[in-house]
């Protein structure tokens, strides 16, 4: 125990950890504050935060790393270490924001459909990708993130998937290029959406379900919602609250998701070994927390109506800060050139998958809605 305390106090208290965190953490406030234009909230603050650290990390590298091997392996380590430990933090916190009895009662019809849309888009992404040739990781990187909830389905997913030492680093370049890649999409799909839905003579449950369905950031469907939001009779629920329940089902698929994918990965594509030559399942635990976290806050918001405003502050801008911490991490170590020579593959196959899911959440919402 005091072998593995001296270990990561020596990890933890450098001057570069303390540079990283501090340059993520206002990269992250920035991000939380710029979110709120209108020009800049169908991006949300986690891409914005991402966005920064790719642009932080040139002026790292001119004026604090360079000619410095030690101090770029102490910023890569501490970079490295925020996004790995607050993404994960961050998706337990989120958990606060999905509130259960929302979900199976006023949300119950969306549960199926959700599992549904999610489970054909990440095997339909998969499949093109890789007929494209697109490396097995990646492929399920851009293909959750494109069915499930962006960047955040993205690291966690990520976080299922154990690789070896050597392609550490590829995994790295790898989630950031999945997460420019769903951004790009959601951002595009989201204003499609907001011009066309209101012309298809659909009803604002139907143009809320296929936002909340079809999008794939929290704020890409929030943004559209609002967009398409209109007066609607008594007793009907409007775009913007269904394109939310719709959402945060799908983002409840994102438990069963990565522990699919974590014994999937162990089966088909698994490089680690143990001694004695048996692989490990990199379970995400960590997913039992987001669970946890959602029943507690959901009894919470039951029993104690009053602190709904501390349970909506941890699952927002709490989690938003960790979350953008990881985000701007992960930007700060990003290979540009692996991004260029990787991206165009996967990019193209989540155009394609993107169209077929907004087709199929459009016959969905028909039928059902």
């Amino acid at each position: 125990m005091k072998e593995f305390c001296s270990k990561w106090a020596k990890r933890i208290a450098t001057k570069q950890m303390a540079l990283i965190a501090v340059i993520t953490l206002v990269a992250t406030l920035i991000g939380m504050w710029a979110a709120q234009f209108e020009g800049l909230k169908i991006l949300g603050a986690l891409i914005i935060a991402l966005l920064i650290g790719m642009v932080v990390q040139f002026p790292i590298r001119a004026w604090y790393t360079k000619d410095d091997p030690q101090r770029a392996a102490g910023v890569k380590d501490a970079a490295g270490l925020i996004a790995n430990k607050f993404l994960r933090f961050g998706i337990i916190l989120l958990g606060f924001k999905l509130n259960l009895e929302l979900l199976f009662t006023t949300g119950a019809k969306c549960l199926p459909l959700a599992a549904l849309v999610v489970a054909v888009t990440v095997f339909v992404t998969y499949w093109i990708c890789r007929w494209m040739g697109v490396d097995p990781l990646m492929a399920i990187l851009v293909s959750c993130g494109t069915g499930i909830c962006g960047a955040a389905a993205v690291m966690g997913v990520s976080g299922s998937i154990k690789v070896s030492p050597k392609r550490e680093s590829e995994k790295e370049n790898d989630e950031v290029t999945a997460i420019a890649i769903v951004a790009i999409m959601g951002t595009i799909f989201a204003l499609l959406e907001i011009a066309i839905l209101p012309l298809l003579n659909l009803t604002q449950p139907q143009e809320g379900f296929i936002a909340g369905g079809s999008l794939h950031e929290i704020a890409h469907a929030v943004a559209a919602g609002e967009g398409l939001n209109r007066p609607v009779p008594a007793g009907q629920v409007d775009a913007a609250t269904m394109a939310n329940i719709m959402k945060l089902s799908r983002v409840l698929m994102l438990v069963f998701v990565s522990i699919i994918v974590a014994i999937w990965w162990d089966k088909r594509h698994s490089e680690v070994t143990e001694v004695g030559g048996k692989r490990k399942v990199a379970f995400p635990w960590f997913m039992l927390g987001f669970i946890a976290t959602a029943a507690i806050g959901t009894l919470f918001l039951q029993t104690v109506p009053a602190s709904a405003g501390f349970i909506n502050a941890l699952g927002g801008d709490v989690a938003k800060i960790f979350l953008g911490m990881a985000m701007a991490s992960l930007g700060i170590n990003v290979n540009f050139k692996a991004i260029a020579k990787t991206g165009v593959k996967p990019l193209i196959a989540s155009f394609i998958a993107s169209i077929i899911l907004v087709l199929i959440c459009w016959g969905l919402a028909v039928l059902f809605f």
